[in-house]
């Protein structure tokens, strides 16, 4: 993919770019995840959000599976042109595999994780099985 404006981003070693999905209208955090070039190139192409799946060694449309996809309403990259945020319309109101809105559910409470947001949906009616 040759395009100017990814060549002006600080991608790691092997050739990703940490990607911080924040709900547009709220603010909120929904999810972290990572990019190549093909998947940011794609994702402004198509204006969806497109990640590259580490554990899977694949790209992964957000949403495939679930339908939870993440239409992409902004694009940022930070001052050290080493991190890029999405201000995204989260489809469905899920972000998280959990069924919750956000991968960001858990809070330090008393030296605990305690979760602090209900599952909205279970994620056994979210996912078809392979």
């Amino acid at each position: 993919m040759s395009a100017p404006w990814l060549d002006e981003i600080r991608w790691t070693d092997d050739g990703l770019v940490p990607v911080i999905a924040q709900q547009a209208e709220t603010g909120k955090i929904l999810m972290f995840a990572w990019m190549n070039r093909e998947s940011l190139a794609l994702t402004v192409a198509e204006g969806y959000a497109v990640y590259w799946s580490r554990s899977r060694g694949k790209l992964w449309r957000k949403g495939e599976e679930s339908g939870h996809r993440q239409k992409v309403l902004g694009l940022f990259l930070d001052c050290d042109e080493d991190v890029i945020v999405l201000k995204i319309e989260q489809e469905g109101g899920i972000a998280c595999h959990t069924g919750r809105e956000s991968c960001f559910y858990r809070s330090l409470i008393d030296g605990q994780w305690q979760s602090i947001e209900p599952v909205l949906k279970d994620p056994e009616a979210i996912y078809r099985k392979s």
